[in-house]
């Protein structure tokens, strides 16, 4: 395999502070507390016990469970526990029926049903009915967890698959398995498609429809050809490419099937990605001696540096606002690198750490730009983090016998 591809893939393989200059922590008022009934076993007690865990992550609640069947509920007792809100969720065949009381109005308040064609599909139909009591009570929106990740595992020497997942993992689906398949990424918001990367007979760039099973060849390169990032309108990408020596960063035009090149660096430029409504693209590169965050404008003009913290920071995302990157910093006491997410906003000096202890890469923002998930290792353990940065939490989902190459959502 191309050596220069090898070097790409180690390259992008490479607690929060509340700061009220990135406003990013807004106030919040006492939380309501609600009970989740988690009872029986199977598909009932994981759907019942997914929606509790799904609340807790919103931060829009305090939450309990209790094992009980409770559809005609006491209204006097769950105020003496200090109950506000009680869900109960009974399975009949392939239905769901959520049911959600107001404890101090002394009434159910919202009934949904929700069909599961296949089991497997649950984790979704359990992030759907969190969604609808989250909404039913004007909370802060929690949409992002009705996304699909999709993310590339490696298998061993030259295979991996892409895998379409749950923002859990709890729900793991292998869609594409033949031979070397890497950096996925969405093509649409609507997640009806994805790019991802393919080595041939070179590095292949292929477009893939999930519903329709259609592959697209859209560029390949000598070196290296990877989509980084997708304008919002989907007509355009931004691509890593080698075709003669080193790599660089390219704007590809999907309809007009036209290739522009924006950086011209001897060294290596990757990783583009849009930010201020598409106008601006941020991207990383070692002209400095070490891999950091530049920006420049869309037309390539324009290059500055945006990080002036660390030596190593590698692998970067925007939410069109604000960029958070990785860093490495000093060994720890057992002589493994550490690595921390940091967030900034472009023009200013303001930095703030989002993560703490072992290595934190590859951040990607979610689509509402709220939430920042990454993948995180220690000595102990391997997880798929997500930091709540209106919350000021991070929830971690471990990873077990999973080596993630590349992942977006």
């Amino acid at each position: 395999m191309n050596k220069i591809f090898l070097s790409i893939l180690v390259l992008f393989g490479v607690g929060f502070a509340v700061d009220a200059k990135l406003e990013i922590i807004k106030a919040r008022q006492k939380l309501p507390s609600i009970m989740v009934n988690v009872y029986g076993t199977g598909l009932p007690y994981k759907v019942s016990n997914l929606v509790a865990k799904d609340l807790e992550v919103s931060g829009n609640f305090r939450v309990s469970t209790q094992n009980k069947n409770d559809n005609d509920p006491n209204y006097t007792f769950y105020q003496t526990q200090k109950i506000d809100l009680l869900v109960e969720i009974v399975q009949e065949k392939n239905r769901f029926n959520l049911f959600l009381y107001d404890i101090n109005a002394k009434e159910r308040v919202l009934q949904k049903s929700y069909v599961l064609q296949d089991n497997a599909l649950y984790p979704f139909v359990s992030h759907t009915i969190a969604n609808d009591v989250n909404n039913y009570l004007k909370a802060p929106s929690i949409a992002w967890m009705n996304r699909k990740v999709i993310f590339s595992k490696l298998l061993g020497p030259s295979k991996s698959e892409i895998v379409v997942a749950d923002y859990t993992l709890s729900y793991q689906k292998s869609i594409i398995d033949d031979g070397l398949n890497v950096f996925p990424k969405w093509a649409d918001k609507d997640q009806t498609s994805i790019y991802f990367t393919k080595y041939l007979d070179r590095p292949t760039i292929l477009k893939y429809n999930l519903d329709t099973k259609k592959f697209d060849r859209i560029l390949s390169s000598q070196g290296i050809a990877i989509v980084s990032d997708v304008s919002n309108d989907g007509k355009k990408i931004l691509v890593s490419m080698s075709p003669i020596a080193q790599s660089d960063v390219y704007l590809y035009d999907l309809e007009a099937k036209s290739t522009k090149r924006l950086t011209n660096y001897p060294g290596i430029d990757v990783g583009g990605n849009f930010i201020d409504k598409d106008k601006k693209i941020i991207f990383i590169s070692d002209r400095l001696g070490y891999p950091n965050v530049f920006m420049m404008n869309e037309d390539g003009s324009g290059v500055e540096q945006v990080v002036f913290h660390g030596r190593n920071n590698s692998s970067a995302t925007s939410n069109g606002e604000y960029v958070v990157y990785s860093s490495r910093e000093e060994k720890n006491e057992f002589g493994a690198s550490t690595f921390n997410l940091y967030m900034i906003a472009p023009g200013t000096s303001e930095i703030r750490r989002i993560t703490v202890n072992g290595a934190n890469q590859m951040p990607r923002f979610s689509r509402d730009g709220q939430n920042v998930m990454f993948l995180k290792n220690t000595q102990h353990q391997s997880a798929l983090g997500i930091v709540r940065l209106r919350y000021n939490k991070t929830y971690l989902f471990p990873i077990s016998k999973l080596k993630i190459q590349s992942f977006d959502w």
